[in-house]
């Protein structure tokens, strides 16, 4: 049985119209068997997270203003795409919001009860995506397109380390192996969508996990893995991979063709078109990843496969905001050894800090991390926190508010046009890559 697999992206249904092209791109497949996976709707998993801060904070003033401006939001979308005697949909929002309503005030009530961050985190942003493929469900049902509505938490298992869970991957192929022949075999003509949602699964206990931001990426490659399919599609808001962000370059060009190994690289690097741990199971699936714009769905976007060779036509640049910069040196002028790797790696491990480029001199080790994983939480300030547990044993300096930028297959007109009249703080190459860290202005 031959299905593949779409997904659709927050920036794609962002709005009614959003909601209505995807209908229109899915009618030109209708001939397909497809498993189509969606994320939340524009940004409300930031607004969820602020839902989620002031719940931890227990401001409950702030927390039904920020819950009420997530179901207005929603419900908006709702009032233009439906009428009201399309009684379903609504009901079946209402409950969502219900459920989210009854999880805030329960956890309200108990205000003095110890709340595990990432637990509270996962069941709360999780809904997210449920309110998103509710809605579009029911669009693509109203709209003609047999849509098949699945629970991905039922689907996709993973372990307990909520936010950024691992993947039980031989129970979770078998789920989905086993739910998407049930759904087109009962199925007359054999063809048709499965609608379920990105970023979401769920653990033994039934608890719902998250598989780490952006994960929507991932989830569809765990569903075109499962189902060894031939090809799966990512809408997005660009026309392909582009060598660089055209928003911050202006020269930015499409790239037509890319090799799995070429994406991992940039994916790693944090190009923000392709999660990270999403190129893996393609390859080894031999699947072939399309990126194609939703604006303009017939254009033929990017190619990502399997490559022996891939001809560079020129530099690509992957640029990351909110930065710090942190300088770890031995108090007592002595070398950076192994045990001092040690130690520091162990308290960056317990703070969950994600190094992105790391350089040591003999008496200093500099590394540079995402600012907003450092970010303060209800209880701790994680940077503060970090800083002061590494200043017991070292000199800790840090800069914040820089910029990393990766360029790779680069060359010196390459490192000029991002670097001129700017202060570079550090500089790392490789044979094929180039780190730059550099104040934003």
């Amino acid at each position: 049985m031959q299905v593949d697999v779409f997904k659709f992206g927050g920036a794609s249904v962002n709005s009614p119209s959003g909601v209505r092209n995807v209908a229109k791109i899915l009618k030109k497949y209708n001939n397909r068997r497809l498993v189509v996976v969606v994320s939340a709707m524009g940004k409300t998993t930031n607004a969820l997270e602020e839902v989620l801060k002031h719940y931890l904070s227990n401001d409950a003033v702030a927390m039904v203003e920020a819950f009420t401006r997530v179901r207005d939001y929603h419900f908006n979308i709702l009032n233009k795409l439906f009428r009201k005697k399309d009684q379903m949909v609504f009901g079946e929002m209402d409950s969502l919001f219900n459920q989210l309503r009854g999880t805030l005030r329960k956890g309200h009530l108990n205000e003095n009860a110890p709340k595990n961050y990432d637990f509270e985190y996962d069941r709360i942003v999780a809904f997210g995506e449920m309110f998103s493929s509710t809605i579009i469900h029911h669009w693509l049902r109203k709209s003609g397109i047999p849509s098949f509505f699945v629970d991905a938490r039922e689907l996709i298992r993973t372990d307990n380390s909520y936010r950024d869970a691992r993947l039980n991957w031989e129970l979770t192929q078998a789920n989905i192996r086993e739910k998407v022949k049930q759904v087109f075999e009962n199925q007359s003509t054999h063809v048709g969508i499965i609608l379920t949602q990105g970023f979401i699964g769920s653990n033994s206990a039934g608890n719902t996990t998250t598989l780490g931001r952006e994960g929507s990426d991932f989830s569809a490659a765990i569903f075109a893995f499962s189902l060894q399919s031939k090809e799966m599609v990512i809408w997005k808001d660009v026309p392909g991979v582009m060598n660089a962000d055209p928003k911050w370059l202006k020269s930015a060009k499409k790239l037509n063709t890319l090799s799995y190994r070429e994406t991992i690289e940039l994916a790693y690097f944090g190009a923000s078109v392709i999660h990270p741990k999403t190129i893996k199971p393609l390859e080894n699936g031999d699947i072939i990843l399309m990126v194609k714009s939703f604006k303009r769905p017939d254009l033929p976007g990017t190619m990502i496969r399997k490559m022996e060779t891939w001809s560079i036509v020129r530099p690509i640049y992957i640029r990351k905001l909110n930065q710090v910069l942190v300088s770890i040196s031995p108090r007592d002028f002595s070398f950076i050894v192994e045990e001092n790797l040690s130690s520091i790696f162990n308290i960056l491990a317990r703070y969950r800090i994600k190094v992105n480029v790391m350089q040591n001199s003999a008496i200093s080790f500099s590394i540079c991390l995402d600012g907003e994983t450092l970010v303060e939480t209800y209880r701790t300030n994680t940077l503060s926190d970090m800083i002061a547990e590494l200043g017991k044993d070292y000199s800790v300096l840090y800069n914040r508010n820089l910029e990393l930028i990766t360029i790779r297959h680069y060359n010196q007109r390459a490192i000029n046009l991002v670097t001129k009249n700017k202060k570079v703080l550090l500089e790392q190459k490789t044979r094929n890559t180039v780190h730059l860290v550099i104040p934003t202005t």
